[in-house]
């Protein structure tokens, strides 16, 4: 099987407001029945060739893999003139940015229901799109899904007063206190909030220092404006629990991004949900150690089962 970066042919498409986003496609592993779809959906920052060893392992369990990157990071379309800002005006962006993946990627692969393998802001758009307009996903596993964020030892009540008076004072493109600093080529393992593993660290920052023109260093305070609403809405009473597409959601027990009891909490009302939690683990499951992974891919394996049974070699 060729690995997927050496496999990356990165094909674009345009949203209906105009914005043009970077996406891939990766065949199943050759010798491996062929048992449906899977798309790969990233947190903020992140990039597809950030997940080509996630990728690998679907492959080889018998998935296509679809993935793209969402406006404002990654090969796709930058909004602001400092490229690094992950910037945003409404959430609704992001719900049109995982519309037109659905039709003109994934789409024209199957007309079968997918899988969907989402991880922190990925999963919390994902979710928006499962409960407003659910498309034709048979079942969603997501990693620390973007709920409830830590406010690093600020009250959770006064920032998003903060932000929205940066939004007043007319800062609304500026950089988040702190955010500039973080700037992924300078950032050291010791700094970095996000894994214990020092090796998938390294593989990332080395593939952004040969591709800087790839990373993105953190929110301005119209995203984290937005965010702060949507995460309002999302955890709102009644939300998760029209929500009936099966949820496998894995939480970590020393997240240092999204609060891991709102994420325990929300999956508790999910209709038709299992919920796992890696005590050891940090924000970002699917780049953590081998302990954490083979863990994780264990209860990925027994909740997909379900959906795409292993001896089922009909697409």
């Amino acid at each position: 099987m060729k690995p997927a970066l050496e496999a990356f042919e990165p094909s674009f498409f345009d949203t209906r407001d105009g914005v043009r986003l970077r996406a891939a496609v990766w065949n199943a592993a050759e010798g491996y029945p062929l048992r449906g779809v899977c798309l790969v959906l990233q947190g903020q920052t992140e990039f597809l060739e950030k997940y080509c060893e996630v990728i690998d392992e679907l492959r080889i369990r018998g998935f296509a893999v679809a993935a793209f990157d969402w406006r404002g990071q990654g090969g796709s379309e930058r909004a602001l003139a400092d490229a690094r800002i992950a910037h945003i005006e409404d959430f609704s962006q992001y719900d049109e940015d995982l519309r037109a993946f659905l039709e003109q990627i994934v789409k024209p692969l199957t007309d079968r229901p997918v899988l969907a393998l989402a991880h922190s802001m990925g999963a919390h758009i994902l979710l928006r799109t499962l409960h407003d307009h659910p498309p034709n996903i048979v079942g969603a596993v997501l990693t620390a899904p973007m709920l409830r964020v830590s406010t690093r030892g600020q009250p959770e009540w006064l920032v998003p007063i903060i932000a929205k008076l940066m939004m007043l004072f007319g800062k609304k493109n500026d950089y988040v206190l702190g955010m500039e600093a973080r700037d992924p080529l300078k950032m050291t393992f010791k700094d970095q909030l996000v894994t214990s593993d020092r090796i998938r660290f390294d593989r990332t920052q080395n593939f952004i220092a040969a591709n800087p023109e790839i990373r993105s260093s953190g929110p301005s305070w119209s995203w984290l404006t937005a965010a702060f609403a949507s995460m309002a809405r999302v955890t709102a009473p009644g939300f998760a629990e029209a929500i009936l597409t099966p949820i496998l959601l894995f939480g970590a027990g020393k997240d240092r991004i999204v609060q891991t009891a709102a994420c325990r909490d929300f999956a508790h009302r999910l209709p038709n949900a299992t919920y796992v939690e890696f005590e050891v683990a940090e924000h970002e499951i699917l780049m953590e150690n081998d302990i954490v992974r083979t863990k994780f891919w264990k209860a990925f394996d027994e909740f997909a089962n379900k959906f795409f049974p292993v001896e089922d070699e009909d697409e």
